[in-house]
């Protein structure tokens, strides 16, 4: 299992600053996050943020936990992701998901359908897009959305066949899980009936696991990616958390922290001490 930190807290700088500290202190990816206007605090660009992450760090994967892309331009994006791809040395994945209307993203600036079918369609189509701009070739599109004519995207993004994309997974819905199987990898979300833990289920990442196993349409590695809170200072305990999760399928866990407890200092202590270890 691999082990990543969301930026959560803090000033842009420190969101550099924190990556790089991650990064000696043995873990294996820093991610920014995606929003526009929260009430929560400072929000910075994540694009802007990973291009000088990827300028102070040499070996971690970089991305966000989890681009909106239904509220983007596909063919910006396209650029970004191969600008930071080519930034980090082929280091930075995709995650991405609908998007939430609680944020400016959509019932405060758009005048368009922000319904979940709407942002659903957008993103297939969005990816779709991606995925042809990664290619190299001369490409056209036409969607319900999206269209464009005779574009190419030079150049490749370094990673091959192409930068890998990790969509949200609702388990045990299987339109979103179906999304997750043409790509790399999924972000487990628990959605079952009187869930209600904030950390992923080791029964949701085996539900998840089996299903892929079954269903999916992609070849190629494909990743199952947790998320939650370790303490850092009780092995036992993060073992305890932990394993489970392994052994049910996941390969990477993301620390999340987002509680009103916690603080860039606790974040910094918390990349201090290094990722778990099983």
């Amino acid at each position: 299992m691999k082990f990543g930190i969301v930026t959560s807290f803090g000033s842009v700088r420190d969101y550099v600053e924190m990556a790089r500290d991650a990064e000696s202190t043995g873990w294996d990816g820093v991610f920014a996050w995606d929003d526009i206007s929260v009430e929560r605090g400072d929000v910075f660009d994540p694009w802007v943020v990973l291009g000088a992450m990827a300028a102070v760090t040499e070996r971690i994967t970089l991305g966000a936990m989890v681009f909106s892309l239904a509220r983007r331009r596909p063919w910006k994006v396209a650029r970004e992701t191969i600008t930071i791809d080519h930034l980090a040395n082929g280091r930075f994945v995709l995650p991405v998901g609908l998007g939430g209307t609680w944020d400016g993203g959509y019932s405060r600036v758009n005048t368009e359908d922000p319904s979940r079918r709407v942002r659903a369609e957008k993103l297939d189509e969005c990816l779709e897009i991606l995925e042809l701009a990664w290619s190299g070739e001369t490409v056209s599109f036409r969607g319900k959305h999206y269209s464009m004519e005779d574009l190419r995207f030079d150049p490749r993004p370094v990673q091959r066949p192409r930068i890998p994309v990790w969509p949200v997974g609702a388990w045990p819905h299987p339109k979103s899980l179906r999304r997750a199987a043409r790509w790399d990898g999924v972000i487990v979300s628990d959605m079952s009936e009187g869930s209600d833990a904030e950390d992923t289920t080791p029964a949701a990442v085996a539900g998840v696991t089996s299903w892929m196993r079954e269903n999916r349409t992609a070849s190629g590695p494909f990743d199952v990616i947790t998320e939650g809170i370790t303490s850092g200072a009780d092995a036992a305990a993060d073992r305890a958390k932990l394993e489970p999760l392994a052994e049910a399928g996941a390969t990477w866990f993301i620390e999340s922290r987002w509680e009103a407890d916690q603080s860039i200092d606790t974040l910094r202590e918390r990349i201090r001490l290094g990722p778990p270890r099983l």
